[in-house]
């Protein structure tokens, strides 16, 4: 509303545009940057063209500037929308961005950078997810914007700017088979956390998103899934798969994917606090959009952990015993030959990254 631009303390100009009576000035810029898949879709996609018919000046990162959403991103926006390409893994990319924005703001600064990285292509328990899988989590999800903005953090200090992070509840509560994702958002979170502290002084305000289940990018493609699960499979030792068994992990994604199926597939409630954590004269410190997170929270700080963690068993991924710990006449039913006949060299990921999508499973 007019009363939390107004609080931005910057002048206020009349916008010819319907969508909006007020716009900040034009040289107020917003950045919304986005890891990997960036803007191409999801909630980078929506933020860009919201706050872009709101009269921000927007800087939206693309993965590929001839994507199909970078072509959409054109079309619907205005002129003044700036689209970068950029990698969150490539240090080289985000210093081009920052090349880029900061001939751009420096008169006035950067008001805001949104942080919406949310790389994770495996669903298994910890001991399943190969090392590899970790690595590239933390290297998207927690060192690319770590890097990302402090690069663009003097641009945010001279400006009493904002960040904006769309963390996960995964990094709060320990969701079955999102060790690796979790693991990095939990990092994630507690970096922002102690970013809003130390920044306090310079006036920059930070905020986290912690959304529940939206349709963004591949997160609910069915085929996108049991492709993963298969290359998990194909890298699985052969005592690994022999005491969890094959049909253990057929089961997690089976489940993961009818999970998802109840996704939202409306993004506005996350854009909305996006927005609201820009442009508000007080930002909370945390965003909860998504049906049933404040039950969840409430949940996770007030109850025992056992009851948490039956409850995000039974509302998300309830694993069943491991081959190994199964009665023994099930147990027949599957012999160490059959496994080994399935993998007759144990693979890694060898350091390569088989995909760089954006999943945003709990996210984005």
């Amino acid at each position: 509303g007019s009363q939390a631009l107004l609080a931005l303390r910057w002048e206020l100009l009349l916008c010819s545009r319907q969508c909006c009576p007020v716009c900040l000035a034009p040289w107020l810029s917003l950045s919304l940057l986005w890891a990997l898949a960036g803007c191409d879709s999801g909630f980078g996609k929506q933020a860009a063209c919201h706050l872009d018919s709101m009269g921000f000046k927007v800087f939206a990162s693309v993965l590929d500037l001839q994507s199909a959403g970078a072509k959409e991103l054109r079309q619907r926006c205005s002129p003044s929308l700036t689209l970068l390409q950029m990698d969150l893994t490539k240090p080289e990319d985000i210093r081009k961005a920052q090349q880029l924005v900061q001939p751009q703001t420096a008169s006035a600064g950067l008001w805001g950078l949104v942080n919406n990285a949310g790389f994770d292509d495996t669903i298994a328990d910890a001991e399943l997810s190969p090392l590899c899988k970790f690595r590239t989590c933390m290297d998207v999800n927690f060192f690319g914007t770590l890097e990302l903005t402090k690069a663009l953090l003097p641009l945010l200090r001279s400006a009493r700017g904002r960040i904006v992070t769309v963390s996960s509840p995964a990094g709060d509560m320990p969701y079955p088979c999102l060790a690796a994702y979790g693991a990095s958002k939990a990092a994630l979170t507690l970096l922002m956390d102690t970013f809003r502290s130390e920044l306090e002084p310079w006036g920059v305000k930070v905020s986290v998103i912690l959304p529940g289940y939206f349709k963004t990018g591949t997160s609910c493609n069915p085929a996108y899934w049991h492709e993963k699960k298969e290359q998990l499979l194909a890298s699985l030792p052969a005592d690994l798969l022999q005491a969890y068994g094959e049909e253990y992990i057929h089961e997690i994604n089976k489940q993961f994917v009818k999970f998802m199926k109840t996704a939202n597939e409306d993004l506005s409630l996350v854009v909305n606090s996006i927005t609201d954590a820009l442009i508000s004269a007080s930002p909370a410190a945390r965003y909860y959009p998504g049906a049933g997170m404040w039950l969840i929270y409430f949940i996770h700080h007030y109850l025992p952990s056992i009851i948490r963690d039956l409850f995000l068993k039974a509302f998300f991924i309830n694993q069943k015993l491991p081959r190994a710990l199964q009665p023994k006449q099930q147990n027949a039913l599957h012999t160490p030959a059959q496994d080994l006949a399935l993998l007759d060299v144990s693979r890694d990921c060898g350091g390569q990254v088989s995909s760089r999508r954006s999943t945003d499973l709990l996210t984005g």
